[in-house]
């Protein structure tokens, strides 16, 4: 006789009637926890205890059992009497005993819809006896994980962009040897045209605003070093007065107001190193020079050894120090860039007149993908030294997508600047083709560039059975991910909220999660509900729920049949 009764999770099969000629075994009971089997990371853990009643094995006999999941034979147990030989878990022939078996699988698709039985061979004093009859102990498999969904994220790196940015524009003026007083040729300089047409230009654009302008004048390292400093200050006073004049001229009336900052500097020696540095002079004479004012430093005893140089000083004073007589002028403003609707309207019509930063910020004003795509090509090809625009037209790439061309621009990203976003987003490469392995090394460099870098990671530790690991990485967003971590994990209330609170609330995918809830708390009405809804928006899922072994307890149920047949 047999008989088979669910208790919980356990599933107990009473193995009778296997009696020998010889009576050697009796009344087995199975107990498989949990039943029906489950499904955890790659693999399907198998607990048996077998229950040998009072007398239930003879003292001189022992039994090999062997599971068998489907096709698949399991490792074998042997037991035996108290009086046999061998090496098996022995168990007394008076009291009876129990054997606790386990062993771990790897998993198969054919485990899905099928049986866990156990068979095997009967011996007396090592002689074979007879089979131990072929006996379902459980149903297998339940495999659940296997619903996560593989929406791996990529990150788009951002943009710098900033509307308002502080800008400058500068211009100087030249002086005659001793003197402050501007030149009426030095007004007709085309540097100092320039910055008068620039005032018109700023006075009528709403779009510039002049914060502060700074003058400071300088002076060669030649003369008195007080009337030097002096003469400097007095340069200064003249450049203010002739850019107030040229403001005038063009009405520019925020440069006539009080915005200056006066510098005089006095004698210039940083400036005229440099222009020494860049002049046609031989290079050891360079050299000398640049010594005598190391060595020297009183500023009138440098430049009388200056002078004692002769040609070489005839040589500074006509090539460099006209150079450093000067007032630089340099006016500080902040501009206002292009506006959303300009911006977009550009980067269809004149991509390359915008910069980076333009261009980055412009693609998150479509949400057009190939628009996205063609503003980030752009940018990829006239800023070919910055990583960002690489990486998210690899990202648009990944939406669309086309894996093989996403792939090529992450590496060409992360070549360009090793970086953790562009990890993360070949990671998620890897993690749609299937490689968990190389999804998980990735990820393990990514940490820290974002949210989806722990999201991805939460994937990954669903399908290594880690759940408490994938909720915490899921964090606080409701997912449907989330709610099926919170599932396996046992949290059968917070999976329910979870879904619910997700975008997968009123999916086909949402609807069959909330129906295994209610399979898993004995809730039949709220199984079969959700079902019915989860097969309105996907027929495929009455054949899955079919034979899903989540819903066993519910196979004679009338309105189940009925659903899924």
């Amino acid at each position: 006789m047999k008989k088979q009764t669910i208790k919980g999770f356990a599933f107990i099969a009473l193995a009778g009637a296997m009696v020998t000629s010889c009576d050697l075994l009796k009344d087995l009971e199975y107990t498989v926890t949990p039943s029906p089997l489950e499904m955890h990371g790659d693999s399907v853990r198998v607990k048996v205890d077998v229950k040998f009643p009072e007398k239930g094995i003879k003292k001189k006999a022992s039994v090999e059992i062997t599971p068998m999941l489907g096709s698949t034979a399991l490792k074998s147990v042997t037991v035996q009497g108290e009086k046999a030989t061998g090496n098996g878990n022995v168990i007394q022939y008076k009291p009876g005993g129990t054997v606790s078996y386990t062993d771990i699988v790897a998993y198969k698709p054919e485990f899905e819809n099928t049986d866990l039985k156990v068979t095997g061979k009967i011996s007396k004093g090592g002689k074979a006896k007879g089979d131990l009859p072929e006996t379902k102990i459980a149903d297998a498999t339940i495999v659940t994980p296997f619903l996560v969904n593989k929406d791996f994220r990529v990150i788009f790196e951002k943009d710098n962009f900033q509307r308002v940015t502080e800008e400058s524009t500068s211009t100087q003026i030249n002086y005659e040897r001793a003197k402050s007083d501007v030149r009426p040729s030095e007004l007709k300089e085309k540097d100092i045209l320039d910055f008068k047409a620039w005032l018109l230009a700023a006075q009528s654009n709403p779009k510039i605003a002049l914060k502060s302008i700074a003058i400071t004048g300088y002076a060669s390292p030649e003369g008195e070093v007080g009337k030097n400093t002096s003469l400097s200050t007095d340069r200064a006073e003249a450049g203010k007065t002739t850019v107030i004049n040229l403001a005038k001229e063009v009405k520019n009336e925020k440069a006539q107001t009080e915005i200056f900052s006066l510098n005089g500097r006095g004698e210039d020696y940083d400036g005229f190193k440099r222009e020494l540095e860049k002049s046609t002079m031989n290079n050891d004479e360079k050299q000398l020079v640049i010594r005598v004012l190391e060595m020297h430093k009183d500023a009138e005893t440098r430049e009388t050894e200056m002078r004692n140089m002769g040609k070489t000083f005839k040589f500074l004073d006509d090539n460099i120090f006209p150079k450093l007589r000067r007032a630089e002028i340099t006016v500080t403003y902040d501009k206002t860039g292009y506006t959303d609707e300009e911006l977009k309207a550009l980067s269809l019509s004149k991509p390359d007149s915008l910069r980076l930063e333009e261009l980055l910020f412009a693609a998150t004003l479509t949400t057009d993908l190939n628009q996205k795509l063609s503003i980030y090509k752009v940018a990829e090809k006239n800023f070919p030294e910055d990583y960002r625009a690489v990486n998210n037209a690899g990202g648009i790439y990944f939406l669309q997508n086309k894996m093989e061309e996403a792939k090529a621009q992450f590496e060409k990203a992360n070549g360009i600047k090793e970086n953790a976003i562009s990890k993360n987003n070949l990671a998620a490469v890897a993690g749609v083709a299937g490689d968990f392995a190389k999804a998980k090394q990735l990820l393990a460099q990514a940490k820290g560039a974002g949210s989806e870098v722990n999201y991805n990671s939460g994937i990954i530790n669903i399908k290594e059975g880690k759940y408490n690991d994938a909720i915490s990485n899921f964090g606080s967003e409701a997912t449907f991910n989330k709610a099926l971590a919170l599932l396996l994990s046992g949290s059968y209330d917070q999976a329910a909220a979870a879904i619910d609170a997700s975008k997968d609330k009123e999916s086909a995918q949402g609807y069959y999660l909330k129906a295994i809830v209610g399979a898993r708390t004995s809730k039949v009405d709220v199984a079969v509900s959700n079902l019915k809804n989860a097969i309105a928006k996907d027929a495929s899922l009455k054949t899955k729920a079919s034979k899903d072994r989540e819903f066993i307890k519910l196979f004679e149920d009338a309105n189940f049949s009925s659903l899924v047949k």
